[in-house]
């Protein structure tokens, strides 16, 4: 009895954590981790300072090695740094006097690109993007999951598909998205889309009309993408149909005037979230910046959304075509075809659902009215939803500009909910109109809004798939290994150079320009404002211009990998708002992007590291696309 009373003393005394809950915990743990990249390890540990630190260890079967640790002060947490695997496997981190471990997965990190760059890769070749998309999410759901298929199969369906738009904001897309659907079934039933063809014809008489139409209606919509992409592409695709413009063309005009317009717009939805994460950089960095001013700033060198415009603009005012967008325009000017035969349009508007009940009065107000009030509701609840938000966080001011003081209130708005409060008003301004006019009764109302609905089932589908690839390359760390890929290329005068074209791969990977900025901004601005300070040959004027133009070359390039990645909700929205077949899109807008991308690099970002003025890259840009639009591209005869 003695030593049973010995032993447990001693037991107890050994493992105090146990009574008091003096236990390790790792709060930023993976899912897994990539060979070769550093991690900083956040460990909580109740009741430790910097003269009690436990002693860690990175063990696995045959080795131990003892990690640096330090205590946080301000987090009051123990941060192991730069911890590093040299070879993937099962590791354990431990604290042995504590008695305390937990498991680490390690793969190889060239597989965390492997998932996107298949999807990728399948929906070009195969032209099957569901296909494709699931392909991918299995794939890296199986890398997570041991490597075995049957496991990644279930969990892709249950932890990925399934929990993918659970997001509020994610949620809040696709019912804005169906909700706008059906406003447009209601408006085309009722004959206002076909109201508004007829109206327009007058004024956009012909193809290059209809196209420079299609162009300026996606510049004046600016103060959201999401917004501008399914206004502009459901108001103008009855028009360009009857002007035969190809599906192809009309998805490139939607989808190049939506994010270049909204990431470079003072007053938008995107300005409040690019002004946080440019703000934390700067308080990191100690920097007394108002990073609105410093936003303004970065417009002349935000090269790619200004040379995607001008490139749409111009496609559209010489009325001529390169590569296969020009295949798919003489296609349609030839047998009248806006699809491809074969295509699979993402949104189903040949339904008969949508088609104009016969004999009813084609008034094109019947469309307007509700498009107008979808974007009367959006401004309006933006201002006040931003105004209210703003007032309680204490963000306004009398003293503080006019301009500066809109972009706060509509930077704190909560967009999403104002687009669904948008899309639901605009239909149910439609349904009135429709009873009041007795163009159609309430059951016909209803089945034409829920035909709407049902018209954009592909596209939903799509973007939840999207969404939980992106997942799969958060959980997989596709954009750190990029990172990674790139690290030893940190010229001073390339810093822009390597942040567009890092930022274009993240965002083509991940298909999120968002997520992008979030990754690269706070890492890409402490460089660029630190490492030219360091070269004795790089004056104040040039350190300016690098540190500029590498804020801009982030959006740029975000904006960029945005529009080439077959699975960025928003190349998907604006195939479903156009009635375009997806893979058709991505694969005849890519050439366009590619060639402003380039003259981005060229003209643009590499001319600015080495000290030429933002205006003489713009005004050599404008001359490169003005060039190759008119002695290269072709018109349909």
């Amino acid at each position: 009895m003695r030593f049973f009373r010995v032993f447990l003393i001693l037991f107890l005394i050994l493992n105090l954590n146990l009574l008091f809950g003096q236990s390790p915990n790792l709060e930023n743990k993976k899912a897994v981790y990539l060979n070769h990249l550093e991690y900083d390890l956040i460990v909580s540990l109740a009741g430790a300072d910097s003269s009690s630190l436990p002693h860690f260890y990175l063990e696995t079967a045959n080795t131990s090695v003892p990690l640096n640790a330090r205590f946080d002060s301000a987090m009051q947490k123990i941060i192991l740094p730069a911890v590093s695997f040299p070879q993937s496997g099962h590791y354990r981190l431990a604290a042995r006097n504590l008695n305390w471990q937990t498991e680490l997965k390690v793969i190889p990190n060239w597989l965390s690109i492997l998932p996107p760059f298949v999807a990728i890769v399948f929906a070009m070749l195969f032209r099957q993007v569901i296909i494709s998309l699931f392909f991918g999410i299995w794939l890296g759901v199986t890398f997570l999951f041991d490597y075995n298929p049957f496991s990644g199969f279930l969990n892709t369906l249950t932890e990925y598909i399934g929990k993918a738009p659970t997001d509020p904001e994610r949620m809040a897309i696709l019912i804005f998205s169906l909700a706008l659907g059906g406003m447009v079934g209601v408006i085309s039933r009722s004959g206002g889309t076909m109201g508004i063809v007829h109206s327009l014809r007058r004024f956009a008489s012909n193809r290059r009309k209809g196209q420079l139409a299609t162009w300026l209606m996606g510049v004046l919509i600016f103060f959201d993408d999401y917004a501008n992409t399914l206004i502009v592409g459901n108001t103008m695709r009855p028009l360009t149909d009857r002007l035969k413009i190809s599906r192809e063309k009309l998805s490139y005009l939607v989808d190049s005037t939506a994010a270049p317009v909204a990431t470079m717009a003072i007053i938008s939805t995107w300005i409040g979230y690019q002004l946080s994460l440019m703000n934390d950089s700067f308080q990191t960095l100690n920097l007394d910046l108002n990073a609105y001013i410093v936003f303004i700033k970065t417009i002349p060198y935000n090269f790619y959304p200004i040379f995607s415009l001008m490139f749409g603009f111009f496609i559209a005012f010489f009325n001529r075509d390169l590569f296969s967008m020009y295949r798919a325009e003489k296609r349609c000017v030839t047998k009248g075809a806006v699809l491809r035969e074969g295509a699979v349009p993402l949104a189903d508007l040949e339904n008969s659902e949508l088609k104009p009940k016969e004999g009813v009065p084609l008034r094109w107000y019947n469309a307007l009215i509700p498009i107008l009030v979808v974007i009367i509701t959006t401004l309006s609840g933006l201002w006040f939803t931003g105004y209210y938000n703003a007032s309680a966080q204490g963000l306004l001011s009398e003293n503080m500009s006019g301009l500066r003081y809109v972009s706060l209130v509509v930077g704190s708005a909560e967009s999403f909910s104002v687009l669904m409060w948008a899309s639901f008003s605009g239909g149910i301004v439609a349904i009135v109109l429709a009873l009041v006019q007795r163009i159609l009764n309430l059951d016909q109302t209803l089945q034409a809004w829920v035909g709407g609905v049902k018209a954009m089932v592909m596209a939903a589908i799509i973007l939840t798939l999207a969404w939980a690839i992106g997942n799969i390359c958060t959980d997989l760390q596709t954009a750190n290994y990029v990172i990674y890929l790139t690290r030893d290329f940190l010229s001073p005068h390339l810093i822009p150079v390597i942040a567009f074209i890092s930022a274009g791969i993240i965002a083509l990977s991940t298909g999120t320009s968002w997520g992008t900025m979030a990754i690269l901004i706070p890492i890409v601005i402490p460089m660029a404002y630190q490492l030219p300070k360091l070269d004795p040959t790089i004056g104040p004027l040039l350190q300016d211009h690098i540190f500029l133009s590498s804020i801009a070359s982030i959006l740029a390039g975000a904006t960029f990998g945005d529009h080439c990645s077959p699975i960025s909700d928003t190349t998907i929205m604006s195939s479903m708002a156009t009635g375009a077949d997806h893979v058709d899109h991505v694969r005849t807008q890519l050439p366009y992007a590619l060639i402003s991308a380039l003259i981005s690099l060229i003209a643009g970002y590499l001319l600015i590291g080495y000290g030429a003025s933002p205006w003489l890259s713009l005004l050599i840009g404008l001359i490169f696309i003005i060039l190759i639009i008119r002695f290269l591209g072709k018109k349909v005869e």
